[in-house]
Parts: C-alpha cells; structure tokens; sequence
C-alpha cells in the first residue's frame, strides 16, 4: 500500500490512549456514499491504467474474478476478519481499491507466493545514503519517542520526528529528502514499488506489528530485518491480517476520536486504507464537528474519495462473494 502512511503530527498520538466513548454518543455512519458521483480519480493512476493499455472497469473485474474463483482466499479473508472483528467486505474493498486503481492484481494467488519467496532470496535493508534506519532512529532527535512501548505509538512518533525535524533539510552535514519517511527509508528497491496482494507499505507493517502478534500470533517485525518486512507485506498468509489490523485501527480511532462508527460503511474504511492517517483525519473532522455544534449545525459524516465511492458502489455484488 504505496500510500498507507499514518499520521504525521505527533499530537495524533494522544487520541490513541482516549477513552472510548459512550456509546450512545457514537453515531453510526450508514451504508453508501455521501458523493452522488465519483469524485476525481488522481491522474498518476489514470496514466498508470493508460500505460497497461486497460481500464479501470477491466482491472477491477480482474481483481473481483480473483476474489469470485478463489474459495481458499475467501476462506483466509473470512477467517482473518472474524480474529479482528470485522466485517471481511471491509478487506475486501481494500483490495478491490488498491488493484483498481494502483497495481493491476495477478490471475493467480500462487503468484504472490512466488514473489514472497524471490524477495526473501534477494536480502533487503532499509538504509538512506548508507544509513540504516537501525542507526537512523538512534540519533538524539529521536530520543522523545522512547517512552513508547506499542509499535504504533512508537514508528508514529519517528515519523513525526522525520517530518519535524529531517525532511527537506540539511541535519548533520547530510541532505534528507522533501519526501515521507516511508519512501526514503522503506522502499529499498524505488520509491511506491510493491507487490503484495494488500499493497502495504513496510512501515504501515512496523506500526501494526504488535497488534497483529496480540490477535494473530505473528511474530514481531523489526525495521533491521527488511527481508522479514517485506515477506510479510507480500505473502497473501502475513499480510492479510496487517489490513485486517490497519482497517480494524480506522474504525478505532474514528469512534474514539470523532465519535462515528464507520463499521457499516466499507467505502470509509477504504478510504482511509487509501489515505492512512485515520487519526489525523479522524481528529479534524471532531473539530470541525465541534465548530459546527457550537453553531447549532448538525455534524458532518465521513466522506468517501473516489477509492472508497467504488467500493460502495459496487457493495451488492462484493458482499455476495460471503
């Protein structure tokens, strides 16, 4: 997932230790989209379809017809989501966003495996100019981000430091990237290349990690074990409860934090499996909620992009496949 990359601000990090709401204060965001059209479709993702010589239409009939022909695969998305809570149409709208409208997805889900395999064979690391990320995170920018126990709260934190205090600028003597952190470190071969069936980026994974070892029993990632990293982004087994983990995160955080429930709503989770940052965007929309309640004005619902309005768009048929 190129670009699955959570929360930038380090004040996103308090929400996560919020209680839960009442729940008669969570309202519950209906099925369908709030956009009667499509909202624009980014043009790298025109282009990229344009340059295959397909369609969207086609590449989401492929990934559908992945999903139909495939009993076992549906079989691990069922029994993935029932471990995490969740309804599996939600990981399923995920890979019918990610293989429409970023990657084409293979005929086969053998094929997964093999690319799985190749990667563990080639030896990866995560490094900038020589650097490891292993070296990176113990410089004294860094030293802040310590007092965080849980993979989420503390990969987040370096994340912020990275946008606070190296991105675009000279530390050091050495030049860091205007770019996030997850390109610059984290995609060893160039900047978006992925080829798992859930298009997670490496460090969506290292933030997830340690939900995934609580309900799922995997072990542990370690940024200075890359090979791991990306066997795991890429083998259909491992990765499927990393999305089950991140969407299981947005749905959350948004009743945490902004007080919705968006577990009816597979067109906003896909968004935010799009987008990342479901902590962020889930605390700006409770203040602009806030605003509008002193205002007297009724909250504003959770929208789709145009990611998530296919997903909802095509909801009929994608819950038929369970």
């Amino acid at each position: 997932m190129k670009r699955h990359l959570i929360l930038f601000a380090t004040t996103c990090l308090l929400s996560l230790s919020t209680a839960l709401q009442p729940a008669s204060a969570v309202t519950v965001v209906p099925e369908g989209n709030r956009n009667a059209t499509q909202p624009n479709i980014p043009a790298a993702s025109i282009k990229r379809t344009g340059e295959l010589n397909t369609t969207h239409e086609a590449k989401y009939q492929k990934i559908y017809n992945l999903l139909k022909s495939d009993p076992k695969l549906r079989s691990k998305i069922s029994s993935v989501a029932r471990t995490y809570g969740i309804d599996p149409v939600h990981i399923v709208g995920a890979l019918v966003g990610e293989h429409t409208y970023n990657v084409d997805a293979y005929d086969r889900l053998q094929t997964y495996y093999v690319k799985a395999i190749s990667y563990v064979k080639q030896g990866l690391s995560f490094d900038y100019q020589g650097e490891s990320i292993g070296d990176f995170i113990k410089r004294p920018q860094f030293s802040s981000c310590a007092q965080y126990k849980d993979s989420l709260r503390l990969w987040t934190c370096r994340e912020g430091v990275w946008e606070a205090d190296f991105r675009g600028k000279t530390v050091g003597g050495k030049r860091f990237p205007d770019n996030r952190f997850a390109a610059v470190f984290f995609q060893p071969f160039y900047a978006g290349q992925t080829f798992g069936l859930g298009q997670l980026s490496p460090l969506t994974a290292l933030q997830m990690t340690d939900m995934v070892n609580r309900y799922s029993g995997l072990p542990k990632l370690d940024a200075d074990h890359a090979t791991e990293v990306y066997k795991t982004i890429m083998d259909p087994d491992f990765t499927l409860p990393y999305m089950a983990a991140t969407i299981k995160e947005s749905i959350d955080v948004y009743r945490r934090v902004a007080d919705f429930d968006i577990s009816k709503n597979p067109g906003i989770t896909a968004t935010l499996y799009n987008t990342g940052g479901a902590d962020a965007r889930a605390r700006a929309l409770a203040n602009t909620n806030a605003g509008r309640a002193a205002a007297g004005q009724p909250p504003q619902l959770p929208e789709e992009n145009y990611y998530g309005w296919l997903v909802n768009n095509k909801l009929e048929q994608l819950k038929a496949l369970f």
